[in-house]
């Protein structure tokens, strides 16, 4: 069951291994919707395009069907499923055949609200399967950090000795 927090959009069918989308749904579990689409769009693999198609539809169902803001919206559970394989038979010389496989796979995306739900979970994959993990956050301490982290360009400064410390 699904809490109303969550929403999710499933993609079908999709012409390409299982292998090699997981390669890019591993990159984006867990992160923000606007650093995710950020990502998708730079990396240069072709399974790219429909997770990003996908996660743009689950944003959009969070806006309108439930009023979520896309600011606060993460990818809390990303999963890619084996779908059916497509045998095709490809005419050869001496009238043989040569059979041709194309695999395809099922892409489901879940987007949490982390602005109505303070504890929210993360799904990960270990070796010996799914867990999730329970973060914390809440989201105006989240944009207080950026907004923080760019004033200072990543340097933290102590406030009890006034001494500015540099990360590196």
């Amino acid at each position: 069951m699904i809490p109303e927090v969550e929403v999710y959009a499933v993609s079908q069918h999709i012409c390409m291994s299982a292998h090699k989308a997981r390669r890019v749904i591993d990159q984006i579990r867990g992160r923000p919707y606007d650093e995710t689409l950020m990502i998708l769009e730079l990396m240069p693999y072709r399974a790219c395009y429909p997770i990003f198609k996908l996660v743009y539809s689950a944003a959009a169902n969070a806006t309108h069907n439930m009023g979520f803001n896309k600011t606060a919206l993460i990818i809390s559970q990303a999963e890619v499923n084996e779908g059916t394989t497509v045998k095709k038979l490809k005419p050869r010389a001496r009238g043989r055949s040569y059979p041709i496989k194309r695999p395809t796979c099922h892409i489901n995306i879940v987007l949490q609200d982390i602005s109505k739900d303070k504890n929210f979970y993360i799904w990960f994959k270990y070796k010996r399967g799914w867990v999730y993990k329970e973060k914390y956050i809440d989201i105006r301490d989240k944009y207080d950090y950026k907004l923080y982290t760019i004033l200072t360009r990543g340097k933290m400064i102590w406030t009890n000795s006034g001494v500015i410390w540099d990360k590196k």
